[in-house]
């Protein structure tokens, strides 16, 4: 008998694609493609930035960010807790080419076009490498 294999929920599979599109964009210096990862209205709090709400202030934080020569993100301890219908939350640490710091919530949201986006984002920088 073969042993059956379940499938992914597909609310989770577009989470993990989204975040795994904003790594993308940020490993490649596109604070735009970045950006295209939050809902429009998304807050985000960025410790110890401060708090950047909609997608044009938070584009324009992360294009500060890799000016600044920031790049190579890499998550590790990655949990995934489900949220509602449609939606996930997201926490992790993290690691840069020079810093490190941890995800404390990332609220991903399957959107009406199937794709996940930020509702909301909080993480944290805690220490240069």
């Amino acid at each position: 008998m073969t042993q059956s294999t379940t499938t992914e929920n597909p609310v989770l599979t577009a989470c993990k694609n989204g975040i795994a599109a904003w790594q993308s964009a940020f490993n490649n210096q596109d604070a735009k493609g970045c950006a295209a990862q939050y809902q429009q209205n998304c807050i985000m709090t960025a410790r110890p930035f401060g708090v950047f709400e909609g997608r044009e202030a938070i584009e324009a934080f992360w294009q500060g960010i890799m000016d600044q020569g920031f790049k190579d993100v890499d998550y590790t301890d990655v949990t995934w807790e489900a949220e509602g219908d449609n939606g996930y939350i997201l926490t992790s640490s993290w690691t840069m080419n020079k810093a490190f710091g941890v995800v404390h919530r990332e609220l991903w949201v399957v959107e009406a076009d199937g794709k996940a986006r930020l509702a909301s984002d909080e993480f944290e920088v805690q220490g240069e490498r």
